[in-house]
């Protein structure tokens, strides 16, 4: 949200192609607060209603722990725990934001759940976070981008307003109609953007497959983000692997071969546990057990290119 440091930076940039009077002040502000990096700059209220959404996309229950780089006056995080009782933590470099936020945490009983640091959102720890969310000029959404792909558990939850990472493609983007953002009433939009942290599959596995004769797999994966691509080695030949998909800690790919002149097509779904895979195979067949082992772990959290 346009809480804090970068936040409030990100709001003026937003409205630059704006006509008139408004963007005049804007430029004037943007400059200011340019100026003023290190103090965190004027802060600008992310309205309630992409707050709303931006919970709602990420689908908050009670069973989340929520932080909010850039809190500004914490709505964000009261919001998490006062609808949806969830866990939660502000970063915010706005002390006299931060006293407020905790006494509004402490005003709506809900301080034993949530609570607010004054705290670098680049520097802060965020391990700990199922939901993340951000309202960041791009080149800080980058600067923390491979932070939030090898810290973050699968399956946790990114939900950023108006500003994506570079070159990791959101899950989803949805956009919402506001009639008040920067502070201003008018036709606005504003557009969220979610990323699932996907599991890591980057590297080689061996692949046993129970039930048929115990056929293995020496399987390979090539990994960015969450676009997953790979192939079979299985008697001594090289088999695509079709339509790999990975989100959050769970995998899907198909494999055709041919067998004793038959051809064969599997389908394999399963949980990835770190160096770890146990699933299902379905195919003409029927249902078969199958596992999977990490060759080499070095490669878990590496980028392809």
């Amino acid at each position: 949200m346009v809480n804090g440091l970068p936040a409030s930076r990100s709001s003026f940039l937003a409205i630059l192609p704006r006509i008139g009077t408004f963007f005049l002040l804007i430029v004037a502000a943007t400059a200011a607060a340019a100026a003023d990096w290190h103090s965190g700059g004027p802060f600008v209220p992310t309205p309630q209603v992409v707050v709303d959404e931006m919970l709602s996309l990420a689908r908050v229950t009670r069973d989340d722990f929520v932080i909010d780089l850039g809190s500004g006056d914490g709505r964000i995080v009261l919001t998490a725990a006062t609808r949806y009782q969830a866990r939660g933590r502000g970063i915010e470099l706005d002390g006299e934001l931060v006293d407020l936020s905790n006494e509004e945490a402490r005003r709506r009983g809900v301080d034993g759940l949530v609570g607010f640091r004054r705290e670098d959102a680049l520097k802060a720890r965020i391990d700990d976070a199922t939901v993340l969310t951000l309202y960041l000029l791009p080149e800080l959404l980058h600067a923390l981008r491979d932070r939030i792909y090898s810290e973050l558990k699968p399956g946790a939850r990114v939900v950023s307003h108006d500003f994506r990472f570079i070159d990791w493609a959101p899950d989803r983007t949805v956009t919402i109609d506001v009639a008040e953002k920067y502070g201003t009433p008018g036709t606005w939009q504003s557009t969220l953007y979610l990323w699932i942290v996907p599991a890591k599959m980057e590297g080689r596995w061996h692949a046993a497959v129970s039930g048929d004769g115990g056929t293995n797999y020496l399987l390979s994966f090539s990994q960015k983000f969450q676009h997953v691509e790979g192939h079979a080695i299985h008697g001594g030949e090289r088999i695509p692997l079709h339509g790999v998909q990975v989100e959050a800690n769970r995998i899907r790919f198909r494999l055709h071969e041919v067998q004793d002149g038959r051809e064969s097509s599997r389908e394999f779904t399963g949980t990835i546990n770190a160096n770890a895979i146990n699933g299902v195979i379905v195919s003409q067949d029927g249902r078969a057990p199958w596992s999977a082992t990490r060759v080499d772990t070095s490669a878990t959290l590496k980028l392809s290119p």
